[in-house]
This record gives C-alpha cells, sequence and structure tokens, in this order.
C-alpha cells in the first residue's frame, strides 16, 4: 500500500511526524508547487517525500488534511477515486449548518469524492498531540475512526497501528462518526479527548 497526505499544515506536518518516526515513505501534497516546502518535508525525515498533487493522488491510502473548505478542490484532481481510500482529517468547525446539508461532514467529504472510500479518522486530536510520540507510559494514544466501509477502517486501523496508534472503530459515518466531527460552533464529544490504550 502507498500512502500520501494532501495538506501540509500543522496537522500535515503531525501526520509526517508520525511516519517519519516509523520509517514508513509517504508522498506529502499542497496545491502548491513541491520546491516550495520541499525541504520542511526533508527535515521531518528523510521517508517524507514532497509531491505535487497529481503524484500524490496515486497513492492507495490519502491523508486529507487541508481546511474542510478546501476538500472540494481537492475531489476535483480526480473525476473518480475508485480504488483510493481517503482518510477525513479535516474538522467543519464553524462552516454553516446549512453547507452540509444535513450530513455529518464527513459524508459530504464522501460525496465529493465520487467513487471512493471515506474513512473519518486522525482528526480529533489537536495538531501538536498529534505529531508526539504515541507510545505513553507504556500505552498506545487513541485514534478514533469511522466508515461506511469495513474493510477500508480495517486497512486504516492497521496503517495505525504501523505509525504505533491504538486504532477504535466507531462505527459509520452517521453514527460514531457524528462523536468526530465539528458542526457549526460545536464539537462531537470525543473531539480532544486524548485517551491512550494499554494492552
Amino acid at each position: 500500500m502507498t500512502h500520501a497526505i494532501i495538506g501540509f499544515g500543522k496537522i500535515g506536518q503531525a501526520l509526517s511526524k508520525s511516519f517519519a518516526r516509523n520509517g514508513i515513505d509517504v508522498s506529502v501534497a499542497t496545491t502548491r508547487d513541491p520546491d516550495s516546502f520541499a525541504a520542511e518535508a526533508a527535515a521531518i525525515g528523510p521517508s517524507i517525500k514532497a509531491v505535487s498533487l497529481a503524484e500524490a493522488i496515486n497513492a492507495d491510502i490519502i491523508f486529507l488534511a487541508v481546511r474542510f473548505e478546501a476538500h472540494s478542490d481537492v475531489a476535483k484532481a480526480l473525476p473518480n477515486w475508485q480504488g483510493k481510500i481517503i482518510v477525513d482529517v479535516t474538522n467543519a468547525y464553524g462552516v454553516p449548518v446549512e453547507k452540509l446539508r444535513d450530513h455529518p461532514s464527513a459524508k459530504v467529504v464522501a460525496d465529493a469524492f465520487t467513487g471512493g472510500t471515506v474513512v473519518k479518522g486522525f482528526n480529533h486530536l489537536a495538531a501538536g498531540t498529534l505529531g508526539q510520540n504515541p507510545d505513553v507510559k507504556g500505552g498506545r494514544r487513541v485514534v478514533f475512526l469511522a466508515s461506511d466501509d469495513e474493510a477500508a477502517a480495517t486497512k486504516v486501523g492497521a496503517l495505525a497501528e504501523e505509525l504505533g496508534f491504538a486504532p477504535v472503530n466507531l462505527g459509520g459515518l452517521s453514527e460514531g462518526g457524528l462523536l468526530v466531527q465539528a458542526r457549526g460552533d460545536k464539537w462531537g464529544k470525543l473531539i480532544f479527548e486524548d485517551l491512550v490504550k494499554f494492552d
């Protein structure tokens, strides 16, 4: 499986640190020329490669780490995302509720990525926490996942474990996904909950 992160702000860089810490290759992209942030990417670790958006979307698992409002612009990069797993790391805090059409924010993202499979995840932790070593006093930091596709959630869960996290599957986007989303000026009940699992 190949991996990419689209977005290289605080969350994108925090995710990159997790990949670098474990020596797992990941491409990082923005809408900018990759040369403009290649040095920053390389400074995180040798497994982090700055690429163009057109190259990043070739990956099997793609972390969407952009502002929620920018998700539709990224979705236009491919007419059909068949076979791709999109990990929705966005938060729709402050987005007018009417723009979400009475759907969970991850459903709105899923509708934009035609043919792709969306897993909501890695979005409930602040960037500073997400970028830390998930090994906490012998336990592993929890990341929540929600998806309407169990196979996709399992694949992202396996990657989360490779990255050192303890994945917890919350179920579908319209059930568990509501616990890790923002809606208007309200946060889901599990947002910012920094939990550690001891095996």
